[in-house]
């Protein structure tokens, strides 16, 4: 939901899982002041706190959090559109976590074009570039 708090869980294991609630994350992305807000205070310490720096200003870092400022949505309206701000931080936690190969990101994008249109992958293919290259720049 753009511009209102909204979360999903998502748990990755290589083991079972047991429950799909996480009321404590150790990864937390936020899109928005309001989501910041309602959810970092859930964030595990020594979690990581990634946030959209475009729409997070003024953000008041916890201590024992690392946090990484990703602008996302400058970076999608820069390359002209401001609605795959999501796909540019999906490429910035995989780039900034290694949760999941790049590959495998690429490949969900070229096998399931939900909407239909090769337009939507080859934008959510760059974008998701760019969030990752937006880290690779930061660590050198």
């Amino acid at each position: 939901m753009r511009g209102g708090t909204a979360n999903c869980t998502v748990i990755i294991s290589d083991e079972m899982i047991g429950s799909p609630i996480v009321r404590h994350p150790d990864i937390l992305v936020t899109m928005n002041r309001a989501s910041y807000d309602k959810f970092q205070p859930e964030l595990i310490k020594k979690g990581i706190l990634f946030l959209d720096s475009s729409l997070v200003k003024k953000p008041d870092f916890r201590r024992k959090v690392e946090t990484v400022q990703v602008p996302s949505t400058e970076i999608a309206g820069s390359s002209g559109n401001a609605r795959s701000a999501n796909m540019v931080m999906l490429g910035a936690l995989i780039a900034g976590t290694g949760i999941l190969k790049k590959s495998s990101i690429l490949e969900i994008f070229k096998n399931h074009p939900e909407a239909g249109e090769i337009a939507n992958v080859k934008m959510n293919t760059d974008s998701f570039l760019e969030g990752m290259l937006y880290i690779e720049n930061t660590k050198s």
